[in-house]
């Protein structure tokens, strides 16, 4: 579980972050939980953009994806998500 601190660190990192991965219309699918998969496991913190045409609003498919890739929600702003798991092996964001 990630403290208030480290949610605001990554928060920041989060918001010079590209988004790389969109949600459509299909909505969250095995192939996008592998590309969220591993995404998280060689970024660590990744930003997603949901489409208008996605059948879920953009809190609900945050935690859907989380709970599938076995990551942290950080934020949800709008039709943004962001999401965090660390990386046992080689971590490249270090929190506090």
């Amino acid at each position: 579980m990630l403290t208030s601190k480290q949610r605001a660190a990554l928060k920041s990192i989060a918001a010079n972050t590209e988004t790389i991965l969109q949600v459509g219309k299909g909505g969250i699918g095995d192939q996008l939980v592998k590309q969220v998969d591993d995404a998280l496991a060689a970024r660590e913190l990744i930003k997603l953009h949901v489409l208008e045409s996605a059948p879920e609003e953009p809190g609900e498919l945050a935690q859907a994806l989380a709970g599938a890739t076995g990551s942290q929600v950080v934020q949800v702003i709008g039709r943004r998500l962001v999401l965090y798991r660390k990386n046992p092996k080689k971590p490249v964001i270090v929190l506090d």
